[in-house]
């Protein structure tokens, strides 16, 4: 037990948002946003004008900030940081990949099915079901 990960017991924690603007303005309207007093906010509009760069930063950002508890991210913008998706392992905040509008979900991307999927194998390898 004592390899177990500490996990913030706070009244509230956010959603944080990576996508299209489609997506973010149906999250916003929902009210999922966020404004801290320091003008930073809990999401970021990737458009044809958005570098990787900035992708990637913000998704950094995200997962380091204590008051998020989930990072939404669209599948193909999620494609164009994969090394960064895929090598995150920490349990909170969760990374969660959601399909967009203009780009349908694709199964054999999402790095939380494929991580499900191995260990499903691993246990069934090691059980002897195989």
């Amino acid at each position: 037990m004592a390899n177990r990960v500490q996990i913030r017991t706070s009244s509230s924690a956010l959603i944080a948002m990576i996508a299209d603007e489609d997506t973010i303005t149906g999250f916003l309207l929902a009210g999922v946003g966020n404004v801290d007093l320091r003008r930073k906010t809990n999401y970021l509009i990737v458009d044809s004008k958005t570098t990787v760069k900035q992708i990637e930063d913000a998704f950094k950002e995200f997962t380091a900030r204590e008051d998020i508890a989930i990072v939404l991210i669209s599948q193909y913008v999620a494609n164009m940081i994969r090394f960064l998706v895929d090598s995150y392992n920490k349990p909170i905040p969760a990374i969660l990949e959601i399909p967009s509008k203009d780009h349908p979900y694709d199964p054999a991307h999402d790095s939380v099915l494929s991580r499900v999927k191995y260990l499903f194998s691993t246990e069934s390898v090691a059980s002897g079901r195989r």
